[in-house]
């Protein structure tokens, strides 16, 4: 009788985990499923659409928004969220803009350094400070973003330096040096999050917060470093878009943050944390442009594609959040 009843224990037990291990697949599935649908649906749209010319007028358009959701993917990979990306972006292209005529190309270390003291303050708000996230960064944003209207008076600062547009703004082989440089740091953040302690800590603190105190991981650390790495790739981000346009202007990155985070959940990390992919974020960024790039070029209502992508979005979250974990959101 007891047998059969430890027998009956040990098979009822693995059922719980089922739901998870299929949430697992969807989120892993979704937004290459996704990203095809996409591809063929512009194709037949578009005779233009997968022209090499296009799709490097894709990656191209691209590049910012992956730099800045590389970081991102850190931060809401560790269950936290930061939602004044876009206004350091504008804050670093404006540094960019006012260094590079007497540093030129070495403009980009001020504006690496601007968006690193950015996160770094984010950071320590929330870890120190104890604020939600949500609020921190908030209000972060309308700060960072006030700092760079005071400073510009709404006027866009040019940039004329030809050392500093040559090196982010021309092509090489054909290849845009902003994608280049954008790649690269895709590269590298792979390497962090999968080849170092840093980005094991930051999974182990999306999976459970106190249970990675407990094993020894100094979670406030580790929450400012992946503040000041996403402030730092702000910051790169706001170097590369200022060359792009060939200035900064008091609205450069508005409304960034939201296809970041946008970017970075479709691409199967969810916000409630612990799990999640440099690879999956490059394949939702190129969801996010693509699906941008798309819908002009088929004529869609500019109005009806904001229904469409928060559609997207809406979708992405219902696929692949993990429903047992919706309370930890923070």
């Amino acid at each position: 009788m007891t047998d059969t009843a430890s027998s009956s224990v040990h098979t009822a037990s693995p059922s719980p985990a089922a739901p998870a291990w299929r949430v697992n697949v969807m989120r892993r599935a979704f937004p290459i499923a996704v990203l095809l649908v996409l591809i063929v649906i512009f194709s037949l749209s578009s005779p233009r659409f997968l022209t090499v010319s296009n799709l490097l007028i894709v990656l191209q358009q691209g590049t910012v928004l992956l730099v800045a959701a590389l970081g991102m993917t850190f931060v809401i990979m560790a269950g936290s969220i930061d939602l004044s990306v876009g206004s350091i972006v504008g804050l670093a292209a404006l540094v960019a803009a006012l260094a590079s005529a007497s540093m030129g190309a070495a403009a980009i270390v001020p504006a690496i350094a601007v968006g690193a003291l950015a996160g770094a303050v984010n950071g320590i708000l929330v870890a120190k400070g104890k604020v939600p996230s949500f609020i921190a960064t908030m209000g972060a944003m309308v700060v960072y973003r006030g700092v760079l209207l005071f400073f510009t008076r709404g006027a866009p600062i040019s940039i004329d330096d030809d050392g500093f547009l040559s090196a982010y703004a021309d092509r090489s082989f054909g290849i845009p040096h902003s994608v280049m440089i954008g790649l690269g740091l895709a590269v590298v953040t792979y390497v962090i999050l999968n080849r170092t302690v840093f980005g094991r800590e930051v999974r182990a603190i999306g999976g459970g917060e106190r249970v990675a105190i407990l094993t020894g991981i100094r979670a406030a650390r580790t929450k400012i470093v992946m503040y000041v790495l996403l402030g730092a790739l702000c910051g790169i981000a706001g170097l590369l878009q200022g060359a792009r346009a060939m200035a900064a202007t008091a609205q450069l990155g508005e409304g960034l943050e939201l296809d970041v985070i946008a970017a970075v959940v479709v691409g199967g990390t969810p916000l409630t944390g612990g799990v999640g992919s440099i690879f999956g974020t490059v394949i939702g960024v190129l969801i996010i442009t693509l699906l941008s790039n798309g819908m002009n070029m088929a004529g869609v209502d500019p109005y009806l594609q904001n229904i469409i992508k928060g559609s997207v979005l809406i979708c992405a979250v219902f696929a692949t959040i993990d429903r047992q974990k919706i309370g930890i959101i923070k």
